[in-house]
């Protein structure tokens, strides 16, 4: 319909144009002596459009030659641009694939097309790490420092992990320490945090870190149950010989870990070698109230607490609850040898011998016979350790 109404009205136009000509009896006089020159006015009037289309045509073409080399520079800017980023996700697709050397030569492309490449360069640094390419990989490092006012965070990310990957924690520290002096504290971070303490063994601010990753969800409760509980027995490893640090370290260890067995089996050696049995026996008697533990009833018998009596009690306590467990007899033969109770310490080591075999039991029972000056039960017991210890 509506190019309908526009041929309407042009040839209304062009009839109207033609009446308006036809009635037009004026004309236009040019004189230049000696000559004159009369000219229909309609005829002037279609000249005049005529000169007038060939010079607005002619201004057209010049303007565009003066403009077509900056918008071909424009046209090759944006394809340089277009390219670079393809290269950059190519780069990026090459990297996840494994393919490192393609990965680099699309990175370093792309750095040279992008008119913000700092994300290209940390890209061909990770590339030449996974070569192997240190010298590269600082140098591509040292580019994207160039560009820190766009992506500070991520080289400093990007560094620590790299650093971390190669055992070096201090720089991997420095990186993060970074990070923190410009209050970036997020997940991410503190999980690089977490790893860099443990290889750094601070053993105190790993076992910090486990706990904020936890509160905020990051690392789930059978995750940080192990990094807490090594941190706790480093902790106590690297306390061992100094009783007060040994007890301040023990009593920041949450009650649920010191019933734990597997917690304790390792912990209360390191509070025997320090001295401090009375530690070790009321954590292995709280334990054992809650969850009965064979290895843990045999690791009582080598707590030596200044109250032998007591620990005898409470030991045969336990027996009559657990009379056929071959852990707790041994415990109780190795408290009656302290006691002096030879005969007492001998039917127990024997009972133990005759619930379950052990290397333990015959060992206990050669040392007694050595003591009693028996020599042949003593070695006979000594071979018996040697076959079950093969």
């Amino acid at each position: 319909m509506r190019a309908l109404t526009w041929l309407i009205g042009l040839f209304a136009m062009a009839v109207g144009i033609v009446l308006a000509a036809r009635y037009n009896e004026a004309y236009a006089l040019f004189v230049w002596p000696p000559y004159r020159v009369q000219v229909s006015m309609n005829l002037l009037l279609l000249l005049l459009l005529v000169v007038f289309l060939l010079s607005y045509r002619v201004a057209r073409i010049a303007v565009r030659a003066v403009e077509l080399p900056g918008e071909v520079n424009v046209w090759r800017k944006q394809r340089r641009r277009e390219q670079a980023q393809n290269a950059l996700a190519e780069a990026e697709r090459f990297y996840r694939e494994g393919r490192y050397g393609q990965a680099f030569r699309s990175a370093t492309h792309a750095y040279a097309g992008l008119p913000q490449p700092g994300l290209a360069a940390l890209l061909a640094a990770r590339a030449a790490h996974a070569m192997r390419d240190f010298e590269r990989r600082d140098t591509w490092l040292a580019h994207a420092a160039a560009h820190d006012r766009e992506i500070r965070l991520a080289r400093l990310m990007t560094e620590a992990e790299l650093a971390i990957a190669d055992r070096r924690f201090e720089d991997a520290a420095s990186s993060l320490e970074g990070l923190r002096a410009r209050g970036h504290r997020h997940l991410a971070a503190l999980r690089l945090s977490l790893q860099v303490e443990q290889g750094r063994g601070r053993w105190p601010e790993v076992a910090r870190l486990a706990r904020t990753l936890h509160k905020h969800g990051a690392l789930t409760a059978e995750q940080t149950a192990p990094l807490l509980r090594r941190a706790q027995l480093e902790q106590l490893r690297e306390a061992e010989g100094d009783l007060n640090a040994l007890e301040r370290v023990w009593q920041g260890v949450p009650d649920a870990e010191r019933r734990d067995a597997g917690f304790l089996l390792r912990a209360v050696p390191h509070l025997i070698g320090a001295g401090d049995d009375k530690l070790g026996v009321a954590a292995i008697e709280d334990a054992l109230k809650h969850d009965w533990e064979p290895e843990l009833a045999a690791l009582y018998g080598r707590c030596q607490s200044k109250d032998l009596r007591a620990q005898l009690a409470t030991a045969e306590a336990w027996l009559k609850q657990h009379p056929e467990d071959a852990s707790l007899l041994l415990a109780l033969g190795r408290l009656c040898l302290r006691a002096q109770l030879w005969g007492k310490a001998q039917s127990y080591f024997e009972a133990s011998l005759s619930q379950q075999a052990s290397r333990a039991a015959h060992l206990e029972l050669a040392r007694l016979a050595e003591r009693l000056e028996r020599k042949e039960v003593a070695e006979r017991h000594y071979r018996e350790a040697a076959v079950l210890g093969a």
